[in-house]
């Protein structure tokens, strides 16, 4: 991923973070016929393996657990917000006209190997984490230990593990930090009037990496 330095999401925990926050992952992985992709939300476990890995499952009629194999090179991209910025929010529209748009966003690649797991207990581990993960904040959560045992056992033939140790992590935020300070304000400004969740998430990187700016300048 092109990254400028200004845009660089160096911090680990923040990478992880959008992960956590954002898990349904592009992954796209070199096999033997070629590059394939599916989308597939992914656990991050940290602790796993000396970098973290990501845990996920796809169904055995998908080939792909097949073609990778013991073992296959692939990235997995997590995108978090993400908008488009018009120079209408900059003061420098009127005062110079020296603007264009451009687009704000965080990204996040995963390089690692994939590897494919058909263990039973593993992958019922794996749908019980899952499970506690986003269940999280339901008035009633729900766990695989309350479908009928029968089902579950089901269920679990008909799905793959797909474990995928993390060997590097390139985060991108391009949150205006190359644009005039003035600029950078307005974009803040006109993300946080504007509808949508997103939108807002979005303000707040921006107005973080305002602030991050400040303090190094300070």
């Amino acid at each position: 991923m092109y990254i400028r330095s200004e845009h660089r999401l160096s911090a680990r925990d923040d990478a992880f973070g959008l992960i956590e926050s954002r898990p349904l992952g592009a992954w796209v992985c070199q096999c033997p016929d070629g590059l394939v992709a599916n989308h597939v939300p992914f656990l991050l476990d940290r602790g796993r393996g000396t970098s973290g890995s990501l845990l996920g499952h796809v169904s055995r009629a998908n080939d792909v657990w097949r073609a990778i194999g013991s073992g296959a090179p692939c990235v997995v991209m997590f995108s978090g917000a993400q908008a488009y910025i018009t120079p209408n929010w900059y003061p420098g529209r009127d005062a110079h006209g020296r603007v264009v748009p451009t687009w704000n966003y965080v990204s996040v690649h995963v390089h690692g190997v994939a590897r494919a797991i058909e263990d039973p207990a593993w992958i019922r581990d794996l749908l019980d984490r899952l499970a506690a993960t986003h269940e999280t904040g339901q008035p009633r959560p729900w766990a695989p230990a309350q479908a009928p045992a029968a089902y579950i056992e089901r269920e679990l033939r008909a799905i793959v593990g797909i474990e995928i140790a993390i060997d590097r992590i390139e985060g991108k935020l391009k949150a205006s930090q190359d644009e005039a300070m003035a600029d950078r304000l307005g974009t803040v400004r006109g993300l946080r009037a504007a509808h949508g969740d997103e939108s807002h998430a979005l303000a707040e990187l921006v107005a973080r990496a305002i602030a991050d700016d400040t303090t190094q300048e300070g």
